[in-house]
């Protein structure tokens, strides 16, 4: 049964009210109204306030899905405040520019506010010390915070956070010079196992996700949408609908504009009393479309124009060398193809949203990875100020990039206007794989020279792909950069003649990014043509990579004249770094035991290595096929040098999910068409890994670093496929060149 809590309804005023009780002191800027009796503050963060009892309350801005940030984050800023997590509460934010990006996507939470939180509890730190100092009439370098009170060692004085409230919020703000940070070995939570901040909500069943929020007077809201993208409506009957007991009204969501953007995409709503009425009174509506011109579009027809693209000169996005005097002079080459079908996100929480227009305003309640896109999107919908714009952020069920576009928030926002309350928009399974923002089909062509050792001299990779950018600009086939950055421009081999090519075709269906995004494609091909080639000279696999890597080293890809994204990050703060790869590559051989696996007769073992979103992962994965071609997964060993470690718990969870993530690709995902429409609609066609098919046991290892920190949601996905393709070819001999696995026979 669908469980649901009611969401009170409160204004921006209230809401802050309620946070930060009268006689606080908030440490950001001014967010407590001025008239709040006794209510103090001072403006360093927007992260940090505390309540005249010394409770803590530190902002969440950034979504939770299960990735634990709404723990980690808090977690170094407690850590540098010196305070006592049993005293810490987390608020979610809504969405608002003054927290800066909110967008829980790119592997970049720690990675981009890290530093920002330590500034935060650092800050407040030194003020509560200085605040001490005032008061006990002392020096302030002999105050020192320690669990949530300030010391002064020389008299044994000692005062809690609540007792220097007023008179810390009376400080300077101090300079960022004058702050100093705990070392490494000072952390009390950063780099421990902390629990999860939602945990007893999560085991209890209380705690709120999308599908639970409730306003009062809502209506429910079940949306028939054209089965082809961009059809439009010609026509539609409600009369045997509005008999349904329970529905209320039909209303009409206009088609997009392209670019599409994360606009709705249109179709006839049927608002109901409950979810019940409003998805049996769709069931009645007959609608009549236009398909328009992606009515042709045949998945395999498409796949035929990639591949034969892809057999093509394309455009030359990196080049090392010369490649084709390379392969004129070689005594051997090797050439293959190979192919990633569309794939759906598929998060176990569809998409839902409540939304209520009331005196020109919006206030919304949704599951969404970014409520700044939000405010971006329903304000840019209904013709209002994005200020009028207030997003409450859930729990997510699962995001995986699909959340981060709210085009489900759009189409409540554009219904409430329409019918005077409150709506809620859900999404069934099936409208969730069939109106996805799909992960991007690519077809790669792969060809060699080889010395006498087996080693490349050449090395040309083409890869033909829609791209993202056609969600942005109507009708775009080029690249962004952003997808070259993903395993095409940034390969870290030791090869001294390199060409890389990208060529691009129509998009047919709406297409957005997905967990480790146009890294999924570009690892698959790269290690399945680094395994093929290891197979042809005869070497041990994990032996020849390395070779092919080459010695530890910084690759200068701009001395290359690549224009390189490097996930927004300067090269120099996070070079591509061949020593970080290579150093996981040896530990999970090692603790996978790779020197003693023997495999062949249905038992094998693959590898793979990938650097994204600034970490270095490798996964060697055990594979088992029995007599009837089932696939077995006894065994997966992850090494991942991700910088800098929050919450090891977390990453390693996280890990795990993304070798389950990736198995699922791997072995049976799979998006397909005709005449224009998708034809998978829930898990009996676009089936996910179960407990049979998944990874028997993932075994995480994390290298200890201090390094800047990076990526951990998504870069433990790419090198799972590669991985579980070179340990099929290594059990039956049968080389996977497209996925996904289910595709073919190895019995």
């Amino acid at each position: 049964m669908m469980r649901e809590q009611n969401v009170r309804m409160v204004s921006r005023r209230g809401f802050l009210e309620t946070m930060f009780s009268a006689g606080a002191m908030v440490l950001g800027v001014q967010i407590l109204p001025e008239e709040a009796q006794g209510a103090v503050s001072w403006q360093p963060s927007v992260y940090l306030g505390f309540e005249p009892s010394g409770t803590v309350v530190i902002v969440a801005h950034r979504s939770e899905m299960g990735t634990g940030i709404r723990t980690a984050l808090p977690m170094v800023l407690a850590d540098e405040l010196e305070a006592d997590w049993k005293q810490v509460r987390i608020e979610q934010a809504i969405g608002d520019a003054k927290y800066g990006s909110q967008n829980t996507d790119g592997s970049c939470s720690i990675r981009d506010f890290y530093v920002a939180m330590r500034d935060a509890g650092a800050s407040a730190r030194l003020m509560l010390e200085r605040a001490a100092a005032a008061k006990w009439n002392v020096p302030a370098s002999e105050c020192k915070a320690q669990s949530h009170q300030v010391v002064h060692a020389k008299s044994g004085q000692k005062a809690g956070f609540g007792e220097l409230v007023a008179l810390a919020a009376k400080q300077s703000v101090p300079a960022k010079s004058e702050l100093v940070y705990k070392t490494p070995a000072e952390f009390r939570y950063v780099g421990k196992d902390v629990p999860v901040v939602d945990l007893d909500g999560l085991v209890t069943g209380s705690a709120v996700f999308g599908y639970d929020a409730k306003a009062p007077g809502m209506l429910y809201a079940s949306i028939e949408r054209s089965p082809v993208f961009g059809g439009q409506l010609k026509s539609y009957d409600d009369s045997e609908t509005k008999k349904v007991k329970g529905v209320v009204a039909t209303a009409t969501i206009d088609p997009f504009k392209p670019p599409h953007g994360f606009q709705a995409l249109g179709g006839v709503a049927v608002l109901a009393e409950n979810s019940w009425a409003a998805m049996q009174g769709r069931k009645k509506l007959k609608v009549n479309w236009e398909p328009g011109p992606n009515a042709s579009w045949e998945s395999g027809a498409l796949k035929q124009a990639l591949l034969e693209a892809a057999r093509k000169p394309q455009k030359v996005v990196r080049n090392v060398g010369n490649v084709e005097a390379e392969f004129a002079r070689a005594a051997k080459t090797f050439e293959a193809e190979y192919y990633v079908p569309m794939l759906a996100h598929a998060a176990m929480e569809p998409p839902a949203a409540v939304a209520e227009f009331k005196n020109g305003k919006v206030t919304a309640w949704a599951p969404t990875q970014n409520p700044q896109a939000v405010q971006d999107a329903v304000s840019a919908a209904l013709g209002i100020p994005k200020s009028d714009v207030i997003c409450h952020v859930t729990l997510l069920g699962g995001g995986f990039g699909r959340k981060s576009k709210p085009d489900y928030v759009v189409e409540a926002a554009l219904l409430s206007k329409q019918v005077g309350r409150p709506v809620k928009v859900i999404w069934s399974r099936e409208e969730d794989i069939k109106f996805d923002y799909f992960h991007t089909v690519s077809a790669m062509y792969f060809k060699a020279a080889t010395d006498a050792k087996g080693r490349p001299t050449a090395w040309l990779h083409r890869s033909v792909f829609p791209t993202i950018g056609s969600t942005f600009v109507a009708g775009a086939t080029d690249a962004q950069d952003f997808e070259l950055g993903m395993g095409l421009v940034d390969l870290p081999f030791d090869i001294p003649n390199h060409r890389a090519e990208n060529g691009g075709v129509k998009n047919p269906v709406r297409i957005g990014w997905m967990r480790a995004v146009a890294n999924i494609y570009h690892a698959f091909g790269i290690h399945s043509f680094v395994d093929e080639l290891a197979h042809a000279a005869g070497r041990d696999r994990v032996e020849y990579l390395l070779d092919v890597i080459g010695s530890p080293r910084k690759i200068d890809l701009a001395a290359q004249g690549v224009k390189y994204w490097n996930n927004g990050q300067p090269l120099e703060k996070y070079p591509v770094d061949t020593g970080r790869l290579r150093r996981v590559i040896e530990l999970a051989a090692e603790k996978s035991g790779w020197a003693n696996k023997k495999s062949g007769q249905g038992r094998g073992w693959g590898i793979a290595a990938h650097r994204s979103f600034l970490t270095y992962v490798c996964a060697v994965v055990e594979v088992e096929v029995d007599a009837a071609g089932r696939v077995r997964i006894p065994r997966v060993d992850v090494a991942v040098d991700a910088g800098t470690i929050v919450h090891p718990d977390r990453v390693r969870a996280q890990f795990e999910g993304a070798a389950v993530f990736g198995a699922s690709l791997a072995l049976m995902g799979e998006i397909t068409g005709a005449k224009g429409e998708v034809q998978q609609s829930n898990f009996h066609n676009y089936p996910v890994a179960r407990i049979h098919e998944a990874p028997r046991m993932t075994h995480v290892h994390v290298v200890p670093s201090s390094e800047l920190p990076a990526g951990v949601g998504e870069p433990g996905v790419p090198p799972i496929a590669p991985a579980i393709a070179n340990a099929i070819f290594a059990a039956t001999g049968k080389r996977i060149r497209e996925l996904p696995v289910k595709r073919h026979k190895l019995a």
